[in-house]
């Protein structure tokens, strides 16, 4: 086996992209710690793998992410030291968020400099990854009292660059709703890259190994914000009155939240108003269904379910019908908003909690119309763009990575315009289904592969 895989969080997008690489690169073997006890692995998994892995004459590239102290198994382990060490970023701990009246660990931030030290290669998931850790280097060594080390950016950036993260999107037409069957699935179209050689992709020739471990120079700067051309859904004009016309209007509809010829039709009522279904959901037009609204990230303080949870509660309040799937992964430590928000929203709840199966997965994702993020941190943004793939209009922070990828009209800068497009939303729930979101963000040509 030539390349050698490490991963000392095996779990979610960490855990995707070595199987990915498993299931695409030959001559490959890995080896992986359970995604549990993070600190712990960030603290000790070097010297596990010492161990684990066995000593081998044939070994060429070491790949692994930035959760492994890198130096410490180069040098616990001298014969690994000599291959092509390539560190992923799938984060990183000098932005990651902390809990309010928690200091940062300054070891977890260290750890990742010195692995950029060691590294060969780095590569970052997303340029406000790259960007954000490389630019902090110089203030986080201040933390140290005295003898600091020096323009460590420097001698890093060089070595650092792009590739986003590779997403294996499956054919999810089946599960769309008859809304998006028509709407949706004939107009999607996917288009063949100017510059292929430069994706992440599954053909073997583009693999991210393959690229990294070529000898050939790369038309990309070192350290640069350049990014890799690919594949991306082509998005038709905006049907008539689209989303973004509703945007003009929050003010004067605030108070109007159907046509006139509505008022007297039958209603569905998910959360309790009028004592739930007048009538079947399946004889109800697309506009008398409720908005669908889904949350699909880990149950953590950094993805801010305080917000989401807020801005539902208000929607409630106000009378608007929806219903929301709340998804992703949950760990030991899961805050209480979340018992709290169950309870609250019991009648507008249509699924709660991890669905470990991909296909029930992209299931839940293809029966919704709208996905929101409220994070407060995010590198890539997995879930967003799946959630996309399957045919829903995202609403992200106007911060972090989400400008990079989507154009100006999913982001929102406030909790109170997250609320007013909701609103909006859950009023003319049609118009959002007769959307085709971009997943590009058109000045500044980032585009992402669909893989299929």
């Amino acid at each position: 086996m030539s390349i050698l895989l490490i991963e000392a969080f095996y779990g979610g997008s960490h855990k995707q992209l070595i199987d990915l690489l498993q299931r695409n690169v030959e001559d490959c073997v890995a080896y992986t710690l359970p995604a549990k006890k993070w600190h712990w692995r960030a603290r000790t998994a070097a010297i596990y793998f010492m161990q684990a892995v066995p000593v081998s004459g044939s070994y060429r590239v070491l790949f692994t992410s930035s959760v492994l102290n890198l130096a410490e198994l180069a040098a616990l382990r001298p014969d690994l030291a000599t291959l092509k060490k390539i560190l992923y970023f799938h984060e990183n701990q000098l932005v990651y968020p902390v809990r309010k009246n928690q200091e940062r660990d300054f070891q977890y931030g260290y750890n990742q400099v010195l692995s950029c030290l060691v590294a060969d290669v780095v590569v970052f998931n997303s340029a406000f990854n790259m960007e954000s850790f490389l630019t902090t280097i110089g203030t986080f060594m201040k933390l140290i009292p005295d003898y600091r080390p020096k323009d460590l950016e420097k001698i890093i950036r060089p070595k650092c660059q792009v590739l986003y993260f590779p997403i294996n999107f499956p054919d999810v037409k089946r599960f769309f709703t008859d809304d998006k069957h028509s709407y949706f699935s004939e107009k999607t179209v996917v288009e063949e890259a100017r510059n292929p050689e430069r994706c992440l992709s599954e053909n073997e020739d583009s693999t991210l190994v393959k690229r990294l471990t070529k000898n050939s120079n790369s038309d990309q700067e070192p350290g640069s914000c350049k990014k890799i051309s690919a594949t991306c859904q082509e998005v038709p004009l905006n049907p008539p009155g689209t989303p973004q016309e509703l945007n003009r209007k929050e003010e004067s509809e605030s108070t109007v939240p159907y046509h006139e010829e509505d008022k007297e039709q039958p209603t569905f009522d998910p959360c309790g108003k009028t004592g739930g279904m007048v009538k079947k959901c399946d004889e109800l037009t697309n506009q008398q269904r409720p908005l669908r609204i889904v949350w699909p990230h880990r149950w953590e303080h950094d993805k801010d379910p305080e917000a989401f949870f807020k801005t539902l509660l208000k929607l409630k309040e106000k009378g608007l019908n929806f219903q929301v799937s709340v998804l992703g992964e949950t760990f030991s430590d899961v805050p209480d908003i979340f018992t709290e928000a169950r309870k609250d929203l019991d009648a507008c709840v249509s699924h709660w909690g991890y669905i470990s199966s991909k296909e029930e997965y992209f299931k839940a994702l293809c029966e919704a119309d709208v996905v929101v993020s409220t994070a407060k941190h995010e590198f890539f943004g997995v879930a967003m763009l799946e959630a996309v793939h399957c045919g829903c209009y995202p609403l992200c922070p106007n911060a972090l990575v989400y400008p990079e990828i989507f154009a100006a009209e999913y982001l929102y800068s406030t909790p109170e315009q997250l609320f007013k497009r909701l609103q909006n939303f859950c009023k003319r729930p049609d118009l959002v289904r007769k959307h085709h979101a971009k997943v590009a963000n058109a000045e500044t040509k980032h585009q992402y592969r669909f893989l299929s």
